[in-house]
């Protein structure tokens, strides 16, 4: 027997499929400013802000819509079947943020890091509570929720490596980072700078290397067409079981956001400069002794209060919106 399905005309947690395309355009800010920083989920901020199921419906018509209506000469057939209006909004918020955002949030992280996770920790932990709600648990769902954890966690612990760039190391990088990308709680910048890819593709859209982005974008494309029709499957005859394995990656991934890190070693970037590589979490009572600098407390579950209560703010304004 199935769980409970869920359909594209509406999202699990009640907010309406239909938003506007301005609030879509903010969500899609939110998602590029998430998926610019290695270890936060652009697909979490999806979800979170229910456009999540829709995204996944948009993406999967793709490949049905090209056939049944473009090559037949029915481009506003087309445009209907894929939500067109939706998808070019989300699309022009997440690059409207990580070509205004990223400079901005990648400072912030270098200049004040405890404080930039422990807004994140915060965001991902209302997260986990607002994607646990929605779950009718019984103990079956432990295996798939302990095997997200389980995968997460692995996944952020994971020494980097480097392969030499190639096209179709290009193009399969952009295969996995996409497909990491829409699941809540895994990074596909992280992914990327695990395989030692980060740096290439950075200087591949800093250089605007049209021949190396349309690989990139190509493998982006075939794992997004893929993943997302395999999402959509799996929600509509596993629900349960597919959300406690998104809960579980998210709990997972806390362990590449929590604020304070001991940085064991680094590696130069695509400008010349020395970022964190790896890097050891601690308490913080020992942040100071380790790393010489404040743990600033105080400041730190201020922004974490802050990322809950933003989370918290998006559940209730869809909340009121599909009552009114």
């Amino acid at each position: 027997m199935t769980d409970m399905a869920v359909t594209p005309e509406t999202e699990s947690d009640g907010v309406e499929r239909h938003h506007h395309p301005a609030a879509v355009y903010l969500r899609g800010v939110a998602m590029g400013a998430a998926d610019v920083v290695p270890g936060v989920s652009g697909g979490t901020i999806a979800f979170i802000s229910g456009i999540y199921f829709r995204l996944l419906a948009a993406i999967s018509a793709v490949p049905v819509a090209v056939f049944r209506h473009l090559l037949r000469g029915r481009p506003g057939a087309f445009w209907t079947a894929i939500d067109g209006t939706f998808l070019v909004a989300l699309l022009a918020g997440i690059l409207t943020s990580i070509v205004s955002l990223a400079s901005a949030i990648t400072y912030g992280l270098a200049e004040y890091p405890v404080l930039v996770w422990s807004f994140f920790l915060g965001l991902i932990l209302a997260s986990i509570w607002h994607v646990g709600r929605q779950i009718r648990w019984r103990g079956g769902l432990a295996l798939p929720l302990l095997a997200g954890i389980a995968a997460a966690w692995w996944v952020t612990t994971m020494a980097a490596s480097q392969v030499a760039p190639s096209p179709l190391v290009f193009f399969g990088a952009g295969a996995l980072a996409i497909c990491a990308m829409i699941l809540p709680g895994i990074s596909g910048s992280f992914i990327l700078l695990m395989i030692g890819m980060y740096g290439p593709v950075l200087d591949a859209v800093k250089s605007a290397d049209l021949a190396i982005l349309v690989l990139f974008a190509s493998g982006c494309l075939v794992g997004l067409l893929s993943i997302a029709r395999l999402i959509t499957w799996a929600f509509r005859h596993f629900h349960d079981a597919v959300m406690a394995l998104l809960t579980g990656f998210m709990i997972g991934a806390l362990n590449k956001v929590w604020p304070w890190k001991e940085v064991l070693t680094w590696r130069t970037n695509h400008a010349g400069e020395q970022v964190p590589l790896t890097e050891l979490n601690v308490w913080p009572g020992a942040f100071e002794q380790v790393t010489g600098h404040s743990p600033e407390i105080g400041l730190a579950l201020l922004m974490m209060l802050l990322g809950l209560g933003l989370v918290l703010a998006i559940e209730w304004l869809g909340q009121r919106k599909s009552v009114t």
